[in-house]
């Protein structure tokens, strides 16, 4: 802890300046006004928080947030814990839960946008949040919770019950072993818990065309050192949007307990949450035409009334480390998620240039239960003059889904997606199970694995070289809607994955790295149409290797890579979907965030990715470009403080996105787009409280495109129309 005199000319942004120049430690500080012993009688400045030296990495600590408090340099790495990305051969940022209020950002595809690595992409044809890092899919259920797989929320999650958004990238069965995607990254999640200064903070918010949501977050620690911790989250929001008709519901809650003991540490998270999407607009159907139709109004909503999507979840996660000395650790994790999904869906295939399509109807009742656990040892050591950093560990997952359908398959009606008119629900044609309402289990999966790793310190630490290995087994079971297992469809496979990485720190501000990771995962389902839909494909072995250079100046700091990824990939042979091609990515990213310029806060990435489809058995295909990886992205978010008004921030995030090839072979072609988001921050004091008024415009001019494709080519997803954002929060 350190004081220093406090000076009533010395604004917070010149404290921040001071902190990371060297001047201070870097720090969350707190003012409090007390008497000096001094004759001038100057209240002090007293700064409470831990400095970024204390921080301990391995465990559940979060890695100190970078100047403004909105992006942390660094994050967690699976079953290695929370690490700097100074200190690791791996690429690695987080996203803080200050930037998640201070960009109104609604679910996690509104915070991950701000990394041009990861691109938003819808489900098949379903309102599912999946994402695209490196240009390979990573499903929004695929997430980890606090470093546990398969427990998030299924499909959409909000980030109103998130404290960090952490993005790895890269292949990363070492650390993520039980994780069922993440070939290109892998996105964590953390949860919230208490600090040690009490929180209680209300809000408001409007969403054009008529949302309104009301949130409350309070935080308390207990006991003589506040050891005990609690966290409680809330949000309620529901009305229409800017597209016509569209409704949308979000109704959440988490709760966070935590202990903070000497040796002992634990903490218990569960949380609940429902989505509801009525007559929401999801995309279009083009497996039926040969070209990428005219993108619609903005408000155009070519959805119909009997259209919805009720998403109810709930789920949990218990952890526990101890240390049995001051070098050795163990923890345990166990988390589990049930969800239930009903849903009524219909997307128009378009027939023509005209707008002319059919919409059918894919009734759906679906039961998910997952169950994920992780339990290790991590310690520390020397061997004369090298270090040691090991990692012992096993981590599992389980998946059981039960679900049925009915669909009007050949019965569909006739619509138009640039004039759309109300059109009654088909009738059922085909279904499967007998009882709808009581699904049997029709998919199972087993991943399990077990990890060494050793990171070896030369030099003083100067030169570090983690070399790890995990054994890792995918088990699928495919079973028919009448509960009878598909023999054709059962697959069961185990690897050693070896992991590697080289991080030589040439300064204390410039770090050198190199890696080889690797996953193993089950494979994509069936896209609808083929002769196996809905079966899962086999098992995914990915490799990639990476190079790259990390900085932290302390005012600025950023990180360049050049990777290459192979993966298997689902083809079409026959009308048959099967893991017989290859996709190879090869790409440069490019990060930079900082305050270069006193009240000047820039967060800004570029990625370039040159995706080749190999092994595909069609010479037509052959050397193309993989399905819906742009070749070029870029995101630059900026804040500037208005001084002639205290607590005035005006904010801007401008997002590129390059062409995509909507078919393997490349006949078909979305066009690239902008969009520029801006908006203005202000905070205030009433009875000497903060309260911050945020008001934004997404899609400030109104960009109308098609926004991405999923990887089987058959749904276009268009981009949301502008889009106005009011919210008042106000801590007591």
């Amino acid at each position: 802890m350190r004081s220093t005199p406090f000076n009533p000319g010395l604004k917070p942004t010149l404290l921040a300046v001071m902190v990371s120049a060297g001047c201070l430690p870097v720090m969350a500080a707190t003012t409090n006004t007390t008497t000096s012993n001094s004759t001038t009688d100057q209240p002090t400045l007293t700064v409470t928080a831990t400095p970024q030296s204390d921080f301990k990495a391995g465990g559940d600590q979060l890695v100190p947030a970078f100047l403004d408090g909105q992006v942390a340099h660094g994050g967690r790495m699976g079953m290695l814990g929370e690490q700097k990305a100074m200190d690791v051969p791996f690429n690695v940022i987080g996203f803080t839960s200050k930037m998640i209020q201070d960009q109104q950002a609604k679910t996690i595809a509104d915070v991950v946008r701000n990394d041009a690595g990861v691109q938003n992409v819808k489900g098949y044809g379903n309102f599912a949040e999946s994402y695209r890092i490196r240009g390979f899919k990573l499903d929004g259920d695929a997430m980890t919770y606090g470093g546990l797989a398969g427990i998030v929320p299924r499909q959409v999650i909000d980030a109103s019950l998130v404290d960090r958004v952490e993005i790895f990238k890269g292949a990363n069965a070492l650390l993520n072993g039980s994780a069922e995607s993440g070939v290109g990254g892998m996105i964590n999640l953390e949860p919230k818990h208490a600090d040690d200064t009490p929180l209680t903070r209300v809000g408001v918010d409007y969403t054009s065309g008529s949302q309104v949501g009301g949130t409350a977050d309070i935080g308390r620690r207990f006991g003589d050192s506040n050891q005990f911790g609690v966290r409680f989250n809330a949000v309620n929001r529901e009305g229409g949007t800017e597209v016509d008709g569209e409704k949308k519901r979000t109704t959440a809650a988490s709760l966070g307990l935590d202990y903070r003991g000497d040796r002992l540490r634990t903490s218990l998270d569960v949380g609940y949450q429902k989505k509801t999407f009525h007559h929401t607009r999801n995309g279009i159907n083009i497996s039926g035409i040969d070209f990428i139709p005219d993108v619609p109004k903005n408000s155009s909503n070519y959805s119909q009334k009997w259209i919805f999507s009720d998403i109810e979840s709930e789920f949990g996660l218990a952890k526990a480390e101890y240390d049995l000395t001051d070098q050795w650790t163990a923890y345990a994790a166990l988390g589990a998620q049930h969800t239930h999904e009903v849903g009524n869906y219909g997307t128009p295939k378009v027939l023509n240039s005209e707008g002319d399509a059919t919409i059918g109807r894919f009734q759906t009742n679906r039961v998910q239960d997952n169950m994920s656990g992780m339990v290790g040892l991590r310690g520390d050591f020397a061997t004369g003059p090298v270090t040691h950093k090991v990692n012992i560990g096993y981590s599992a997952m389980t998946a059981n889904a039960k679900n049925t359908y009915r669909m009007s398959y050949g019965n569909d009606a006739d619509t138009n997606i640039y004039d759309t008119h109300d059109v009654a629900q088909p009738d059922t044609v085909y279904s499967g199970g007998t009882k709808f309402g009581d699904p049997l289990t029709t998919y199972r999966s087993r991943s399990q694995g077990y990890l060494l790793s050793d990171t070896l310190g030369f030099f003083d630490d100067t030169l570090l070289a983690t070399l790890g290995a995990r054994h890792q087994k995918v088990v699928v079971r495919n079973y028919g809607y009448d509960g009878a297992e598909d023999p054709t469809t059962r697959f069961s496979r185990s690897h050693w994955l070896p992991a590697y990485g080289l991080l030589y720190k040439a300064t204390e501000s410039v770090s050198l790295y190199a890696n080889h990771t690797e996953s193993l995962t089950p494979g994509t389902a069936a896209p609808f149409g083929t002769d196996n839909y809905g079966s899962v494909t086999g098992i995914i072995h990915a490799k990639q290797n990476e190079v790259g250079v990390k900085a932290d100046f302390g005012r600025v700091g950023g990180s360049l890579a050049l990777f290459e990824i192979k993966q298997p990939v689902g083809i079409k042979n026959n009308n048959v979907y099967t893991l017989s091609g290859e996709q190879r990515n090869r790409g440069v990213e490019l990060n930079v965030f900082g305050e270069p310029v006193l009240g000047l806060r820039l967060n800004g990435s570029t990625t370039w990715i040159d995706p080749d489809m190999t092994k595909t058995g069609d010479s037509n295909e052959d050397g193309k470009t993989a399905i819906g990886v742009p070749r070029f992205t870029a995101a630059l978010g900026a804040e500037y403080d208005i001084k002639p008004i205290d607590g005035l921030t005006a904010t801007a995030l401008l997002n590129y996105t390059g062409s995509q090839y909507a078919n393997l072979a490349n006949t078909m072609k979305m066009d690239s787009y902008t969009t520029l988001d801006l908006g203005l921050r202000y905070r205030m004091k009433v009875n000497q409280n903060d309260m911050v008024w945020r008001v934004g415009v997404d899609n400030v001019t109104n960009e109308k495109y098609w926004a991405n494709v999923d990887d089987s080519g058959t749904y276009l997803t268009q981009g949301d129309p502008r889009t106005v954002k009011v919210s008042m929060s106000y801590d007591f």
